[in-house]
C-alpha cells in the first residue's frame, strides 16, 4: 500500500476530503455511463433488462421473476449451521430495529390547539441485494428486517442471477428471502435492477416502488443518484470502504486483517489507515504482505490495497487523525486507540463506527444487529445508514378548534400581509366574520 504523508500540513476538512484516497471512477462519471441504460429500461422494460443481463452477466434469464417453488427448494437445501447463523442475525437486527422505532408525539398549546407527529411506513419498497464476486444473504437480512418492523406492505427484492446456478439467484439469497416470507423477487442486477424497481416492469406485472434501498457497486449507487426523485433512495451505498483510525497502541495484525476483510469485496474497495505512528505503519505493511498472500482472494485483495483508493496515511497527532476521519466520512470507521471514547466524541462524519479491538467491521456485516447498508464516497456527511427509520415517514397532524385558531388569527393575518399573501390571512379571518 502507498503511504500518504500529511505531517505538517494544516488542512481544512474540504482540503482533507480532496486529498483522501478515492476510487478513480466516481459516481458522477458512472452516472454518465449508465444514463442510456436507465432510459432503455424506462422505454422498453423487460426487453431492456434482458439485453443488459446478456451484456453484463453473459446469459439470457429464463424468467425475470423467481417462483415460489424455487424459494421453497432453497429453504429446504439450506445448511443447518448457516441457517442457525442467519436466524441469529435476523433476531438481532429485528431487536435493534424494534428498539430504534420512533415514537409519536403531541404538542399542546392553548386549549383546542394541538400538533402531533406520527410515523407512517412507505407502502412499497425495492430491496437491492448485490451479486457479482460474492454472495450476500446478509444483505437480504439487512434490507428486509427493518422494512418489516416498520410495517412496509409490499417488498420486492432485486438480485442478479448467477451463471453457476443456471442464471438464477444464489440459493442462499433465495433461502433467506424464504425464511423472511418475501416471495416477490426480480432476477436483475446493477443499474437495470434499480431502474426496474423505479419504473416498474409492466410486462411481468411489477409495479413501481416508492423507495429503493440496498448496497451495490458504483453503478448501483449512480443509478440511485439518477433516479432520486422518480423514486426515494436510502443512500448512495456503493463500493465498500474502511477507514481505521489508530495510534501506537493498536495491534498491527488486527489492523491489517480488517483492511483485508473489506478489500476482498472488490478490486475497487477502499482500505485506509490513518495514524500518527510511523512504527504502526511499518508493522501493518509487514502484516499485509504476509496475510494478503495467504487469503483466499489474494489477487483481488492486493489489487484493492494497491489501488489509488487505498493508503496508509501518516499525520502529526491524534487530533489530525480525527480531522482526517471527519473529512473522509467513511462508510466504516474503526477506532483502535488508547483513547477510544474521547476520540468517539469528536467523530461527526461516519456511516457506522466500530470501537475497540473486538468490534471489527465483520461483526457489523453479519451479527452485531446493526445494519451494514451504509453511505459511501463521503456521503456519510449528509446520509445515514439503513435502519427502520429509512422506511418510516414522519407526518405532522395539525388539529385546532375554533377558539384555539381565534387566538392566533390576528397574528396570522399580520404575517400573511407582510409576505404579500393577504389571501392566506383572509382564509383565517373568514372563519370569524359575521
Amino acid at each position: 500500500m502507498r503511504i500518504l504523508d500529511l505531517r505538517g500540513a494544516q488542512l481544512s476538512l474540504k482540503e482533507l476530503a480532496e486529498l483522501a484516497p478515492r476510487a478513480a471512477l466516481d459516481i458522477s462519471e458512472a452516472a454518465i455511463q449508465i444514463q442510456p441504460l436507465i432510459e432503455d429500461v424506462r422505454q422498453f422494460g423487460t426487453d431492456a433488462v434482458i439485453r443488459a443481463t446478456e451484456k453484463f452477466d453473459g446469459f439470457t434469464p429464463s424468467s425475470l421473476l423467481v417462483s415460489q417453488d424455487e424459494i421453497d427448494a432453497a429453504v429446504r437445501g439450506l445448511d443447518a449451521a448457516l441457517r442457525s447463523a442467519i436466524e441469529t442475525a435476523i433476531e438481532r437486527v429485528r431487536a435493534v430495529s424494534n428498539d430504534s422505532l420512533a415514537h409519536p408525539s403531541e404538542t399542546h398549546f392553548e386549549a383546542g390547539g394541538k400538533v402531533s407527529q406520527r410515523f407512517v411506513p412507505v407502502e412499497a419498497v425495492g430491496l437491492y441485494v448485490p451479486g457479482g464476486r460474492a454472495v450476500y444473504p446478509s444483505s437480504v437480512v439487512m434490507n428486509v428486517v427493518p422494512a418489516q418492523v416498520a410495517g412496509v406492505k409490499r417488498l420486492v427484492i432485486a438480485t442478479p442471477g448467477q451463471k453457476e446456478f443456471g442464471g438464477r439467484p444464489h440459493p442462499t439469497v433465495l433461502a433467506v428471502a424464504g425464511l423472511l416470507g418475501v416471495s416477490n423477487i426480480l432476477v436483475a442486477g446493477g443499474a437495470a435492477a434499480i431502474a426496474s424497481l423505479a419504473f416498474g416492469l409492466e410486462q411481468i406485472g411489477l409495479e413501481p416502488v416508492d423507495l429503493v434501498t440496498g448496497p451495490g457497486n458504483i453503478y448501483v449507487a449512480a443509478a440511485k443518484r439518477l433516479l432520486r426523485g422518480q423514486v426515494g433512495i436510502d443512500s448512495e451505498a456503493g463500493t465498500t470502504e474502511i477507514l481505521i483510525l489508530a495510534d501506537d497502541s493498536a495491534n498491527a495484525k488486527f489492523v491489517a486483517s480488517d483492511l483485508i476483510s473489506q478489500a476482498e469485496h472488490d478490486d475497487a474497495a477502499a482500505a485506509v489507515l490513518v495514524t500518527d505512528s510511523e512504527q504502526l505503519i511499518s508493522d501493518v505493511q509487514e502484516e499485509l504482505k504476509k496475510l494478503s498472500s495467504q487469503t483466499a482472494h489474494s489477487d483481488r485483495v492486493q489489487k484493492a490495497l494497491g489501488g489509488q483508493q487505498s493508503a496508509l496515511v501518516l499525520v502529526d497527532d491524534l487530533d489530525a487523525a480525527i480531522n482526517f476521519a471527519n473529512g473522509y466520512a467513511a462508510e466504516h470507521l474503526e477506532l483502535m486507540t488508547a483513547e477510544n471514547q474521547s476520540v468517539l466524541g469528536k467523530i461527526v462524519h461516519a456511516g457506522a463506527i466500530f470501537v475497540g479491538d473486538y468490534s471489527p467491521v465483520s461483526l457489523g456485516d453479519y451479527m452485531a444487529g446493526s445494519n451494514h447498508v451504509l453511505p459511501t464516497g463521503g456521503s456519510a456527511r449528509f446520509n445515514a445508514g439503513l435502519s427502520v427509520a429509512t422506511f418510516l415517514r414522519p407526518q405532522q397532524v395539525i388539529e385546532y378548534s375554533r377558539s384555539a385558531l381565534e387566538v392566533l388569527a390576528a397574528q396570522i393575518d399580520t404575517f400573511a400581509k407582510a409576505e404579500g399573501l393577504p389571501a392566506h390571512g383572509d382564509a383565517v379571518t373568514a372563519r370569524f366574520s359575521s
